[in-house]
């Protein structure tokens, strides 16, 4: 019962999480969108009121005109909408979902003894720490160079050069799973912390400077526009490396953090040309340039078991009991009735014995020889050969004799 509440709490949590991630993504992308699709207005009284561009839009059968003032109207409206709740439901429901499948199964799901020896709590306090420090850097980029001349370009630099040193010390510290969903959840972090203390405040003090009949200070709208763009362009990467964790291919490949990183280019490369497409700038060596990284990174981390059929006879028959060997010796640490790794079986699958064995052929196949995401981390060290045993069995009908 406990592994089954457990399950359901993961559901809920990560459902929760999706549909708020959908309204901030939605949203970000949007007014990434609509800022790059403004025209000038031709209306003089438009202009006379400090509009600086508009534009006239269709949809579910309604016409629309949004308008952007240069700085501010002159007279503020009783209702304004702010957008932020969708950024701060997004991290705490992700943080909520991360606590209950990552920090609470530490030692399960953050530690690869393989790549670092180190113990639960540590690794909690590591990974916190990850997310935190991930924040202050970022910050403190900003902070130092973000006014300066070329500060833009001088903050992409500094802030590229964070993330490979990021990525490289989470893939050296934490499982590979772990390594690029932290390495997600960071860049994350640094996007909703952009709302709550920039981007949220500096509207706040434009808007309370208006209302006490002062001009606000242009340096607010100026600071949150560069942390609004840093974050479009994060989105991207951001999440591949949440979505990463079903394809075992990507991060237990050799030089696994090299594979992220080259993944998220890519993904700022495509980002990059709608963001330019916005603006009715169509450059295609962005996407070819993403196609390509993209191509060489699946040609480059393709499995050995893929390239070389295993060996042996291809029509001999296969066992239960052989099968049954292979599960005993690499899954049951989580999946009995009393794991050693797991506080509770994973996913409330139990294959210490025939029936649960039989029952569960499918997704045994699914997860071990498909996709190769079981055994978590492959702590238990399975082999290529041990894989295409399990999968020869279950093509030849997952039979109990």
């Amino acid at each position: 019962m406990e592994a089954y509440l457990f399950e359901w709490l993961n559901l809920l949590l990560r459902w929760l999480h999706v549909i708020t991630a959908i309204a901030w993504i939605g949203s970000s992308f949007y007014f990434v969108w609509l800022d790059n699709s403004l025209t000038r207005p031709e209306d003089p009284e438009l202009l006379e009121k400090g509009v600086g561009g508009e534009l006239w839009a269709v949809h579910g059968g309604g016409f629309y005109n949004p308008q952007k003032y240069l700085l501010a109207p002159q007279k503020l409206p009783k209702h304004l909408h702010w957008f932020f709740w969708e950024s701060y439901s997004t991290w705490l429901s992700g943080f909520a979902l991360f606590s209950v499948l990552y920090l609470f199964n530490a030692g399960t799901f953050l530690v690869d003894r393989h790549v670092l020896e180190m113990t639960a709590s540590t690794a909690v306090f590591a990974a916190l720490a990850y997310l935190v420090a991930g924040w202050l850097m970022y910050d403190l980029i900003c902070r130092v160079f973000g006014d300066r001349k070329n500060g833009d370009r001088i903050v992409g630099l500094l802030v590229t050069l964070y993330v490979v040193v990021a990525v490289w010390v989470a893939c050296h510290v934490f499982s590979g799973r772990a390594a690029f969903l932290m390495t997600g959840a960071s860049l994350a972090t640094v996007m909703s912390a952009n709302v709550l203390f920039w981007i949220i405040p500096g509207q706040r003090k434009m808007v309370a400077a208006m209302r006490a009949g002062q001009s606000p200070d242009p340096i607010h709208g100026k600071r949150g526009k560069q942390r609004s763009v840093h974050n479009t362009y994060f989105t991207l990467p951001v999440i591949f490396a949440m979505l990463s964790n079903h394809y075992s291919m990507t991060y237990s490949a050799p030089s696994n953090w090299l594979v992220l990183l080259l993944i998220m280019l890519a993904g700022v490369l495509i980002r990059q040309f709608f963001v330019l497409r916005h603006k009715d700038i169509v450059k295609w060596q962005y996407p070819v340039a993403a196609i390509v990284i993209l191509a060489a990174v699946a040609a480059w981390i393709v499995p050995k078991s893929v390239l070389e059929p295993a060996a042996g006879n291809p029509n001999a028959s296969v066992s239960f009991a052989q099968v049954q060997q292979v599960i005993q010796t690499r899954c049951i640490q989580c999946h009995a009735a009393k794991p050693t790794l797991m506080p509770v079986p994973g996913k409330g699958i139990i294959l210490d014995n025939q029936d649960g064995i039989l029952q569960h052929a499918q997704d045994i196949y699914q997860q071990v020889v498909v996709q190769k995401a079981m055994p978590l981390g492959n702590m238990t060290n399975i082999t290529d050969e041990e894989r295409a045993l399990i999968g020869k069995w279950f093509e030849q009908g997952a039979k109990s004799e």
